[in-house]
């Protein structure tokens, strides 16, 4: 399938007890088995199927099919939010003494949550560019995780996923990218070489700022089955590249219970139909509206990746042809002249993210 007819179809083909098109909105906290043996069998990881929908529900798992349909990856477990599929990521590999490497221009949620995980005796080094020289330097026996995002939020600086995949191969550390700017439609991790890719669900994907969500898509990594990771010991012999969401699975994510509501799954699963056709318009007015604002006499200077003065642009013209989402920032001078700015906005006001 094409990417758009992907996001329709793609793991679906209707529902095959009522003929239902859509998925059904299974809302139900337990489910029942023939036997008590099946039932131990399904809650043990032994077989497959349900027992309760903090561990797994049938319209949760449609989106999470779909997801991973759409990026090209084994598996994909939804979340609570954005922030709780990071958190659920990192924390499914790392521990304590461990150390995460990530880019500083990462979301400021994310930033806040990697200071407080060094109250767990966990190290995170911080650093302003990745690429092979500077992890070359500051990659450590401890180094587990490389996070970064797709495009940063807010600098909206642009990974290099490939030189930075090359160094995490050789040194097998675990590449985890969030793709929340720019989606499956734009890019497609994975195929760069990341390991996992995480989705803040309740932007683009969802579409209508209905429903709050996170997605972790596993890449099928073969770098569990290594010493360095000892905690996937069992799960790489057992299922090989499902390792990473076995594990998943059988630990943190049932522990913490940060699952996605059965309501919220549909909802994403409308909004993601649309996913393709929404990111074209909105990568095309961004790329309008930047042109416009960095001629504009009252603006000090525009960022975005896909202006010809963007120290990005070469990367950007390298991993986004279609379009480097639809973030723009700029700068008016001062936190007085912002304000006076947004406050005057006709179509969009302050907390609505529409």
């Amino acid at each position: 399938m094409e990417f758009q007819t992907k996001l329709i179809h793609g793991n679906w083909t209707g529902d095959n007890h009522t003929g239902a098109t859509n998925v059904p909105i299974y809302y139900s906290n337990a489910f029942k088995h023939k036997t008590a043996k099946e039932l131990e069998h399904i809650f043990a990881g032994r077989e497959a199927g349900y027992v309760y929908s903090r561990i797994a529900n049938p319209s949760v798992e449609a989106f999470e099919k779909r997801i991973a349909a759409a990026e090209g990856g084994v598996a994909a477990v939804a979340t609570a939010s954005g922030m709780s599929a990071i958190y659920l990521a990192v924390m499914n590999i790392l521990k304590p003494n461990d150390e995460i490497i990530s880019s500083s221009g990462v979301f400021g949620g994310t930033y806040n949550l990697f200071k407080h995980l060094e109250d767990y005796q966990l190290k995170v080094k911080f650093l302003e560019t990745l690429d092979e020289e500077s992890l070359g330097s500051e990659i450590s026996d401890r180094t587990k995780v490389v996070f970064a995002e797709t495009i940063g939020n807010p600098k909206l600086d642009v990974l290099d996923m490939e030189a930075v995949a090359k160094v995490c191969q050789k040194k097998n550390i675990i590449f985890i990218v969030d793709s929340t700017i720019t989606t499956p439609y734009l890019i497609r991790p994975i195929s760069y070489g990341a390991d996992v890719v995480i989705h803040s669900t309740s932007k683009y994907i969802n579409g209508n700022s209905n429903a709050i969500g996170g997605v972790i898509v596993d890449g099928g990594s073969k770098k569990y089955g290594d010493d360095k990771f000892s905690g996937f010991s069992q799960y790489a012999k057992r299922f090989s590249r499902f390792a990473f969401t076995a594990k998943l699975r059988k630990e943190i994510a049932k522990d913490i219970g940060a699952a996605l509501s059965p309501m919220n799954s549909f909802l994403n699963l409308v909004g993601i139909e649309t996913l393709g056709l929404r990111m074209k318009a909105h990568c095309a007015n961004a790329g309008e509206l930047a042109q416009y604002l960095s001629t504009h006499p009252k603006i000090n200077g525009v960022n975005y990746p896909l202006l010809n003065n963007s120290s990005y642009y070469g990367l950007a013209k390298k991993y986004y042809e279609k379009g480097a989402s639809a973030i723009i920032t700029c700068r008016l001078g001062s936190k007085e002249k912002a304000f006076n700015f947004i406050d005057n906005l006709k179509l969009t006001k302050p907390g609505k993210c529409r």
